[in-house]
């Protein structure tokens, strides 16, 4: 008997080297500098949204369908390149490919800082989704190959704290900068930190791959890519015609739904896809991933509206708007690390179905928001969506990367970003959508003073129409009162819209996560075990 027990453990040690395993801390906090920068710009970005959209020379004029471009370009980049990085990063190396993508991010980042256009900005903040798709998977890969099994859920939780971090610094370092400098800082100061990234992960973390990475599949990125492309600007353009039954809203959005099924049918296909899709034939795989998609769908769009609510509506400046924001970044570094306790004591299902109502009820309590509501109610109602968030975010997490054996960290990594980023990228036009149509029925009828030409644009955000209020000086204040009271009515259909997918995911994750940790992925981890202890 005693014999037959000795095997047992002998894999371990060889598995993590020694002097890797003395640093894994110190990886960690690298790992989590280098995920800091890719959320952090997303986070920056959502307080500066107002100011972009502001008459050169404070802004660039942008649109609110070039916002949305802007804050998508990036999204839909990195989701369509994520497998593809994952790959790369198993065939090459995760270290490889996580400085090269750093150092793309921070070039992108210096050139969208000089942006002279919506257009140029557009193209450049696609630039930084590139370098940012080969950054995300690779920080998560790397981190389930320096820590054992047993420490992987916490260190999954710390690294979940980290987005809450960034999306708790991100606000307030962008209303700083945009306080005292010009629009274009809130994406140079991404370049100093990628510099620090760069220098002490080429001093600490240590390289891996995968001893039988898959073949790039070049198709399967192309038909990804094109159909989230044409079902997204589908989307936009109907909230922006704020008529979604138009042939060119219709023909975009269906035909990327198209492009999409052909996808899946490749990826069944073919010998090296993108995206084995037998993985979601696991029930819990499939829930964990469409909860992490859901909860991104909710925060995008939330924190979308929410920076015109606080600024055009309350008043507030940059730098306040990112501090109100601050509870909703608090309660996830506070409650993302210990997630993980709660799912030991109630069960991944309890803890993420609880999380999902709990965001549900605090969108729909976006609906009590007027225009001189108490500030105090919207700190709370942020500090409670961050609790729910880190409720979910953790465990699903942990159940994602626990699926799939240790070598194909990469691909498991990249399916929860991509999901991660479809579901935001879907929110921002969805919700953006939506917002954007209703804003317009509510405030046309105040337009009709207006050349017929200046009406579609003045109906567009209300931003666009506060701009005309201002031009036509004491004449234009009906136009003020119109236009906040237009966009509370709009934010508050938004808000119910997003409570009821947070509710879909609510009955998703409470049919078929587990009530426990499951048990089942560590047979597959023992199998993989040979494969990691030979590299």
């Amino acid at each position: 008997m005693s014999t037959s027990a000795l095997p047992t453990p002998t894999p371990t040690p060889p598995r993590i080297p020694e002097a890797v395993h003395r640093r894994r801390w110190a990886i960690l906090g690298v790992l989590m500098l280098s995920l800091l920068i890719v959320v952090l710009d997303n986070s920056i970005l959502n307080v500066a949204i107002k100011t972009i959209s502001t008459p050169e020379p404070t802004g660039l004029g942008a649109t609110q369908s070039e916002l949305e471009w802007a804050i998508n370009s990036y999204t839909l980049v990195f989701a369509g390149l994520l497998f593809t990085a994952g790959l790369l990063g198993d065939r090459l190396g995760r270290k490889k490919v996580l400085l090269a993508g750093l150092v793309v991010f921070g070039i992108g980042s210096a050139l969208a800082a000089q942006s002279g256009s919506p257009v140029e900005l557009i193209a450049f903040r696609a630039v930084m989704g590139l370098g940012a798709a080969f950054v995300m998977p690779a920080t998560l890969a790397v981190l389930m190959h320096v820590f054992e099994r047993e420490e992987q859920p916490k260190a999954i939780g710390i690294w979940a704290g980290g987005v809450g971090l960034a999306i708790a610094i991100g606000p307030i370092t962008g209303g700083v900068l945009l306080d005292h400098f010009w629009w274009g800082s809130v994406f140079l100061i991404n370049v100093p930190i990628v510099v620090v990234a760069v220098a002490l992960m080429i001093w600490l973390v240590p390289d891996s791959r995968d001893p039988k990475p898959g073949r790039i599949d070049l198709v399967g990125v192309v038909l990804s890519v094109v159909g989230l492309v044409l079902l997204v600007y589908g989307i936009i353009k109907g909230g922006q015609l704020a008529d979604f039954t138009d042939p060119a809203v219709l023909g975009t959005a269906l035909g990327g739904l198209a492009v999409l099924v052909a996808f899946v049918f490749y990826e069944k296909r073919s010998d090296h896809p993108s995206v084995d899709v037998t993985y979601f034939k696991n029930k819990v795989f499939s829930a964990a991933i469409s909860a992490i998609a859901l909860v991104f769908f909710a925060l995008m769009g939330v924190t979308f509206f929410a920076v015109f609510y606080t600024q055009s509506v309350r008043g507030y400046s940059p730098l306040q708007t990112g501090l109100l924001m601050l509870p909703l970044a608090v309660a996830q570094l506070i409650f993302a690390p210990r997630a993980r306790l709660v799912v030991g004591r109630f069960g991944v299902r309890a803890v993420c179905t609880g999380g999902l109502l709990l965001v549900m009820a605090t969108l729909a309590s976006f609906t009590i928001l007027d225009a001189d509501t108490p500030i105090w109610i919207l700190e709370v109602i942020f500090f409670l969506m961050g609790t729910g968030m880190a409720h979910i975010m953790t465990p699903t997490s942990v159940v994602i990367m626990q699926a799939l054996p240790r070598e194909k960290a990469g691909s498991a990594s990249a399916l929860s970003n991509t999901f991660r980023q479809v579901g935001g990228a879907l929110g921002i036009a969805v919700l953006g959508s939506v917002l954007s149509t209703a804003y317009r029925k509510g405030v046309e009828d105040e337009l009709t003073l207006l050349p017929e030409g200046a009406r579609h644009t003045a109906g567009e955000s209300i931003e666009a129409t506060l701009g005309v209020a201002a031009k036509l000086g004491p004449r234009g204040e009906h136009l003020v009162t119109a236009a906040n009271d237009s966009f509370l009515h709009a934010m508050h259909v938004t808000a119910l819209w997003g409570a009821g997918v947070a509710v879909i995911g609510a009955v998703v994750v409470f049919l078929f996560l587990p009530g426990r940790v499951p048990q089942e992925p560590e047979p597959r981890e023992k199998e993989a075990e040979p494969v990691g202890a030979g590299h």
